[in-house]
């Protein structure tokens, strides 16, 4: 999980956890960032995303499963790590997301277990047949309607299968608070900005799928809330994670920060600077996601 952030691929071509709004430059640039913080999200989260699938209440082993909004597969191969006898059918609407996982189940021999489905879910839904599992990870906020796709899974589940829903807490930090070489509260600033963007663009980032799913038909079987701090010393793939995401993040908050902010946001993006974010030893990466399973009636 994607994560995630993550997480994230998914509904209208947006990702686990990553802003709207991107640098400019070419759409497959944009693509192909997309698809690298999928994939640094899946690496970097993997024990999470583990940690999830594991938590989840079955009551028997699923033979088929459901990812919705599987961006690159993080999500996906989790599934199917975690049940080895189940198969998957990933549903996104970017068939270069959809090529790259079926890259990565082809690398770890789970090519045979996955079923690829690209589809826009505001739209006409896809035949998915009858999933005893349909997993949503951070792709539900980017409904335009999710309470339709609430009862379109409510429809699709089999009798007394389970809906697992993973809902970000916000765009991962990566920064200290208080590192005296940065820029007071910088992190934060941009934070805000990305929440605002939010509001208006993304009003069910974050939202309480509890109610949601009673609503919809569902028993809310459990919630958890899974909490990510890893700390230094980390792995190349977090200083690569941490420079993806916050390059992201500036296409969305650049027009919001003061030019001191901004030149201390470039900086940090600076591959070649001693002070940019590749050559930090201080990176966390602290972000929450919250997990709901809730069963369809049986």
């Amino acid at each position: 999980m994607t994560h995630a952030p993550h997480q994230h691929g998914h509904q209208h071509g947006q990702q686990h956890g990553h802003p709207q709004g991107h640098p400019q430059g070419h759409p497959q640039d944009d693509a192909d960032d997309q698809t690298e913080i999928l994939d640094l999200d899946a690496e970097v989260l993997a024990e999470h995303i583990a940690s999830i699938t594991a938590w989840l209440p079955v009551k028997a082993a699923p033979r088929h499963i459901v990812d919705l909004g599987s961006g690159t597969g993080a999500g996906t191969l989790a599934l199917l790590n975690r049940f080895p006898d189940a198969e998957v059918t990933a549903v996104d609407t970017s068939a270069a997301h959809l090529d790259r996982l079926l890259e990565k189940a082809e690398s770890a021999s789970l090519a045979d277990r996955v079923r690829t489905v690209r589809a826009d879910l505001d739209t006409d839904w896809p035949d998915l047949g009858t999933p005893d599992l349909v997993w949503a990870s951070a792709s539900l906020h980017h409904m335009a309607d999710p309470d339709r796709t609430l009862r379109q899974v409510h429809d699709t589940l089999a009798p007394g299968g389970l809906f697992a829903v993973v809902e970000l807490a916000g765009f991962p930090r990566f920064l200290p608070a208080d590192a005296p070489a940065d820029r007071p509260g910088l992190e934060e600033r941009c934070h805000a900005a990305i929440d605002r963007h939010h509001t208006e663009h993304l009003p069910h980032r974050g939202a309480d799928w509890g109610p949601k799913l009673t609503a919809a038909g569902f028993t809310v079987e459990g919630e958890r809330t899974v909490t990510v701090n890893i700390a230094p010393p980390h792995t190349e793939a977090v200083g690569r994670y941490a420079l993806a995401g916050l390059r992201r993040m500036r296409g969305g908050v650049a027009e919001f920060l003061t030019a001191e902010d901004l030149a201390a946001l470039d900086q940090l993006l600076d591959t070649e600077s001693p002070r940019g974010i590749l050559r930090r030893d201080d990176l966390t990466v602290r972000t929450e996601r919250t997990v709901w399973a809730a069963r369809s009636p049986a």
